[in-house]
């Protein structure tokens, strides 16, 4: 009796273990994400029992004594780091922890214009659910002081990009970064910049770069904005921007600049002031950067809009009436 017992246990365990085994192989290669995306994130104490449960909570069929087996074998048990993940269709388990493994988080993006001012980008870092917030509410100035920088204003000191980040990444990281890669722009530019133009420091190309930026789209049009810019700035003309007007206006711009407002006097009022304005007016790329360090070498001194976002340029003050003549005619 006791030789069939345990000739019948041996063949109980043969057959547990031969079961055991497939059931390993095929959770080796079977895929576990099947028709969508499968999004968990994982949080700082999770166990490897408490990460194959939320895999099983997303309908994936997932083992945790296999999850942890295949940690182990994969010397992966210790290395399995928090963060936020997204799992493609066909992923098999191997390859899901080797992912977290690694730390391939889920990477969110956040895109920041040409032409866009400090408090755009406030707004839009504030609007994103996936950022950190530590900078809301806070004025420009105590921005500033957060960000360690030390130009009396940040406008304009951001790069204009796309940036990718991890869910919770903090809306200071995102701006030092973008900080950063402006200053790497103006440290590979302003080497290279043209003989004997009217600016002094990589800031100084910087206002002339957001005057550019804001007064052009077209992308030929730059080195041609920024010659007239820097043939007044040589000459001792006003540079009689509307975008720095506008800038100093602030609040009180409402979509029309009037007589009155050219009148009034403010720190960026280049029709009463000459020379460049304190500081930017916005964050200009790579292209009005490198055209105001390039300027186009014309005589043009003077430019109206046509009104299709391209512009009119003149030499002479009597060319360029005319042209405000007929293209004012055809706003009417």
């Amino acid at each position: 009796m006791s030789n069939k017992f345990f000739g019948l246990t041996l063949l109980c365990l043969s057959f547990t273990g031969g079961w055991a085994w497939m059931d390993y192989r095929q959770t080796l290669i079977a895929p576990v994400v099947k028709d969508n995306p499968v999004l968990i994130e994982i949080v700082k104490g999770d166990s490897m029992t408490r990460i194959a449960e939320k895999l099983a909570e997303q309908h994936l069929q997932v083992s945790s004594f296999w999850f942890k087996v295949i940690a182990l074998r994969k010397q992966a048990a210790a290395k399995l780091k928090t963060g936020e993940y997204e799992f493609k269709p066909g992923l098999t388990l191997p390859e899901i922890i080797g992912l977290i493994a690694a730390g391939k988080t889920r990477q969110h993006s956040i895109t920041f214009p040409e032409g866009w001012s400090l408090a755009d980008i406030l707004a839009e870092l504030n609007n994103d659910p996936h950022i950190e917030h530590t900078l809301k509410d806070l004025s420009p100035d105590a921005v500033r002081a957060q960000l360690g920088i030390n130009e009396s204003k940040a406008e304009g000191l951001f790069f204009p990009d796309t940036y990718f980040f991890e869910k919770n990444m903090s809306d200071v990281s995102l701006l030092k970064r973008a900080y950063g890669k402006m200053q790497s722009v103006l440290q590979e530019e302003w080497p290279q910049r043209a003989a004997n133009l009217p600016i002094n420091s990589p800031y100084e190309a910087l206002i002339l770069a957001s005057i550019v930026e804001k007064e052009t789209g077209a992308e030929d049009e730059r080195p041609l904005i920024a010659g007239v810019m820097v043939r007044r700035l040589q000459s001792g003309m006003p540079l009689q921007t509307d975008p720095t007007v506008i800038y100093g206006m602030g609040e009180n711009y409402h979509g029309n600049i009037a007589e009155q407002d050219l009148k009034t006097p403010t720190p960026y009022n280049t029709y009463l002031l000459k020379g460049l304005p304190p500081t930017p007016i916005a964050m200009p790329g790579r292209e009005a950067i490198h055209a105001a360090l390039h300027p186009d070498t014309g005589n043009s001194l003077y430019f109206v809009a046509r009104g299709n976002g391209t512009h009119v340029f003149s030499s002479t003050l009597q060319d360029h009436n005319h042209a405000v003549e007929v293209f004012q005619k055809q706003k009417k």
